[in-house]
């Protein structure tokens, strides 16, 4: 009989080792993301197993635009977003609907992301830098975008405002790009490849990157308030993972030698195939447009503040709103430029 009970034993440890019988269930949560190198750290967490390693089982679902993420939070769709911050965006923060707890993307300076990129005839004309915008003709995704909020700090640094420029609102980037090459417009702001792409084929210049001339917390990791409410320990536990990616996506991409250059880190090329594959593109094209993230998921909640300033004085966003409603500091310590 004891030969017996050793063997049904023996046999369930090894069934147990094949995986078929976990020792734990991995509790279930999923996020939106967009299939942009900006959500690496995400993808990294997932791939290497973070997200495991806390005890969660976490679903990608991929989106086509930044305003859908959030939305699809506030819905209850998905349980985080992380993505470009918008007036949308805001608008749902300030009816409760979302709550930012840490960061993604920053533009920060040394960090091609966004370009400023002048048609030929324009930088024949004098177009050559970022302050030269004012007056011209700007070719733009949408009122509200991302791009819409780069040119009104750029403005605030050069003595202007969105309304000295006519910005062109077309939509989406290839829309932006015909425009650009037909003529329409004078300048467009464009992501890196975007804008790389451009200056080969001839039809423009990049006269400057938002980075360099207004640093800025471009997107932001999100939840909605029923999550941590409900959930904390998941919401705790799913930002302890991505701190563990943020911080190997810092120590492979984020490093730069004394002429500004990248330097490749340790697992640049696992690290950098994992995106490649998550974003669909070579990963010499991603190389190009990695962003800069900040190692422990840190926001520059300043700019977060001057964000909802500025979609407040362009009556995009409810005036009412103050800013540090729409913030659980919480989760990741040492955020930079908390008001005092």
């Amino acid at each position: 009989m004891k030969f017996v009970w050793t063997a049904v034993v023996g046999a369930v440890l090894a069934w147990a080792g094949m995986g078929a019988m976990p020792a734990a269930a991995q509790e279930k949560t999923s996020i939106g993301v967009l299939a942009l190198s900006s959500s690496g750290p995400v993808y990294i967490a997932k791939a290497k197993g973070y997200f495991a390693k806390e005890g969660l089982d976490v679903d990608l679902k991929i989106f086509t635009s930044a305003q859908q993420v959030p939305v699809a939070v506030a819905s209850g769709d998905v349980d985080f977003g992380v993505t470009g911050l918008t007036a949308g965006y805001y608008n749902l923060a300030a009816k409760g609907a979302v709550t930012m707890i840490a960061a993604q993307s920053r533009d920060e300076p040394g960090y091609p992301l966004s370009a400023y990129v002048a048609t030929k005839a324009a930088h024949d004309a004098g177009l050559t830098k970022p302050a030269d915008l004012k007056g011209k003709r700007i070719a733009i995704t949408t009122v509200g975008s991302t791009f819409h909020y780069m040119l009104g700090i750029l403005g605030q640094k050069h003595g202007f405002t969105v309304k000295d420029l006519t910005m062109v609102p077309l939509q989406d980037v290839p829309k932006m790009v015909a425009a650009f090459k037909g003529g329409q417009v004078d300048a467009m702001v464009a992501p890196v490849t975007v804008a790389r792409q451009v200056v080969a084929d001839g039809a423009g210049t990049i006269v400057g990157w938002a980075g360099d001339e207004t640093p800025w917390q471009l997107g932001a990791l999100f939840t909605s308030p029923k999550m941590i409410a409900q959930r904390r320990d998941v919401v705790v536990r799913f930002i302890r993972a991505y701190q563990t990616a943020t911080a190997e996506y810092h120590a492979a991409f984020n490093a730069r030698d004394a002429q500004g250059k990248p330097v490749k880190g340790p697992n640049h090329g696992e690290l950098l195939g994992i995106i490649a594959e998550a974003t669909k593109q070579k990963p010499e094209i991603v190389a190009e447009g990695l962003p800069y993230v900040d190692p422990q998921g840190r926001l520059m909640v300043n700019d977060i503040h001057n964000q909802v300033k500025f979609w407040q004085s362009e009556g995009q966003v409810d005036k009412a709103l103050d800013p540090a409603s729409i913030l659980d500091l919480s989760f990741v310590q040492g955020h930079t430029g908390v008001p005092k």
